[in-house]
């Protein structure tokens, strides 16, 4: 099949972007690296009026480390992130999460600031986001303001951005140095969406845990933070009795949906395997 007719618009600025998300009042859509947003189009599932194309503001595109945060630009492929030293060495859970996302070609065209705002719940991007304690930049006619991760995902497919604001910048907090970190996912096949993931930092002094975050993917309409196991490990510490207590606290804690790739029951089981699976790699690492 083929899109429903609409009209293109490639800016050159974010202010002229805004300006036409603005004139279409919500019936416009944001084209990033498209690998979701063309073939909803292709089959009908999305239909807006007007794309407005941000791949011609090369202000969007960049990697820098600021202080202890690093900015990533929201049309940043996914490949540039995937190679960047910034990254690699300040953000490991963010590098490690990106080599699970799509395949090359996805990863080639497909952008940090697409992803989150397409807000797939079986996205790493999402997930790792919720994990690191990020936070979004979005402009709009009335300015600049920030979202924390926890604040951004409202349901499966929905952010609380609003129809004529653009996600301009992703800001995380650089991770520790010596922070443990792991991703483990449950997919049909390598490149897949997840049928559940879970993504894991720590800080650890010996057996104790000073800092814990667990966020899962594909589990239920939004990336979760796992905020009851992570207390378990803070408090209790990372003997396997302690892994265990927290692992059976993320499946309590999840609401996991049903659908063609699993039941609620097998997603909740999943997340209990994979946060065991998760604490355990990221403390099987060498510091």
């Amino acid at each position: 099949m083929k899109p429903a007719k609409f009209e293109y618009h490639a800016p050159a600025t974010v202010d002229e972007a805004v300006g036409l998300l603005k004139r279409y009042n919500g019936e416009a859509r944001v084209l990033a690296g498209g690998q979701s947003l063309i073939p909803m189009m292709n089959f009908r599932v999305a239909a807006p009026a007007a794309l407005v194309d941000l791949n011609r503001i090369p202000s969007l595109a960049y990697i820098r480390a600021d202080g202890d945060t690093v900015r990533i630009g929201a049309m940043t492929r996914q490949r540039a992130i995937e190679f960047s030293p910034v990254v690699r060495e300040k953000l490991p859970l963010l590098h490690e999460a990106i080599s699970w996302v799509g395949h090359l070609p996805t990863r080639s065209r497909g952008t940090i600031g697409g992803s989150l705002a397409h807000a797939d719940p079986a996205a790493e991007l999402p997930m790792a986001l919720q994990a690191l304690e990020g936070e979004v930049v979005a402009r709009g006619p009335a300015g600049e303001r920030t979202i924390k991760a926890g604040d951004l995902f409202s349901s499966s497919l929905t952010t609380t951005l609003k129809p004529d604001e653009i996600l301009t910048e992703i800001r995380f907090p650089a991770s520790p140095p010596g922070a443990a970190y792991a991703v483990e996912e449950f997919a049909r096949r390598h490149g897949d969406f997840a049928i559940t993931a879970i993504a894991c930092l720590l800080v650890r002094d010996g057996t104790r845990c000073k800092m814990a975050r667990l966020a899962t993917g594909g589990v239920g309409p939004v990336p979760l933070r796992l905020t009851a196991a992570e207390t378990i490990l803070e408090q209790r510490g990372l003997a396997e009795d302690a892994i265990e207590a927290a692992a059976a606290a993320a499946a309590a804690a999840v609401d996991p949906m049903s659908d063609h790739q699993g039941s609620a029951e097998y997603r909740r089981h999943l997340t209990q395997v994979l946060t065991r699976r998760a604490v355990q790699k990221a403390l099987a690492r060498k510091p």
